[in-house]
């Protein structure tokens, strides 16, 4: 689940909109989220897990559209409760994320 802040935000972080993702994976042991935001990176965004299984973690976002998916360890994942998804050159989905 992907929460986005007020559109205000921009006027507070330069760097864009403060982006909240949310993935519950109770037996995971490592969870990321990479997409065309940090050329599909999975180190670089790596979720914390909080006490009842939600992995947790934030980015600043300039306006735009951006693709990602989460890699839960080691397999790529679309978020469950994405409105919009498209097509990948895998023959997959990736999850569409618009910030405005």
């Amino acid at each position: 689940m992907v929460k986005e802040a007020k559109s205000d935000a921009t006027a507070i972080f330069p760097e864009g909109q403060l982006v909240n993702f949310v993935y519950t994976a109770l037996g995971a042991k490592k969870v990321s989220v990479a997409g065309s935001f940090n050329n599909w990176n999975s180190d670089e965004l790596v979720l914390q897990k909080d006490f009842i299984g939600n992995w947790r973690g934030d980015i600043h976002l300039k306006p735009g559209r951006y693709q990602y998916r989460y890699n839960v360890d080691g397999k790529w994942v679309n978020d469950p409760s994405a409105r919009n998804t498209m097509p990948n050159e895998f023959g997959t989905r990736n999850t569409l994320l618009v910030v405005r």
